[in-house]
């Protein structure tokens, strides 16, 4: 029960960064800019991303939860507001003003806290962190995508 409130807002505010994000990018992958580029041969199919950046955010909202129940401090809350900052803008630096340059150097700073995450509390949730695992993998592929794009394009 005491897992519950927090997954619970942690789940709100991150269901939300996809809201705000999805907003932010406009028409997104279906621009005729983001259509018109080159794109790397392993850039999944569009339902993908729905897909993974949904399971991505449960697991997410679940490892914050109980990194937040571990370590209740203001590190950990603004690690978290960072990632979600970052995590946010990107959609609005890549598909809307279509900065791929700085769109990568977004997703890099994004990835590398997601890593200070995993890393950092490793010792704390042990197992647990197999629950962030998802989403460094996903921003490692699309990290790669956004690099792509930028030297192809």
């Amino acid at each position: 029960m005491k897992f519950l409130k927090p997954f619970i807002i942690f789940l709100i505010v991150n269901f939300g960064a996809l809201g705000i994000g999805s907003w932010l990018m406009n028409d997104g992958p279906t621009s005729d800019w983001y259509l018109s580029l080159n794109k790397a041969p392993w850039t999944p199919d569009g339902w993908v991303f729905g897909v993974a950046w949904t399971s991505i955010m449960i697991c997410f909202a679940a490892y914050m939860a109980f990194l937040y129940l571990k370590r209740p401090s203001h590190k950990v809350l603004w690690l978290f507001a960072i990632q979600w900052l970052l995590n946010v803008s990107w959609n609005f630096i890549f598909f809307n003003q279509h900065f791929t340059v700085f769109g990568l150097f977004n997703i890099t700073l994004l990835t590398i806290i997601v890593a200070a995450f995993l890393v950092t509390y490793l010792k704390d949730l042990r197992g647990k962190s197999i629950l962030i695992a998802p989403y460094l993998i996903w921003l490692c592929i699309a990290t790669s995508l956004n690099l792509y794009i930028t030297i192809y394009n």
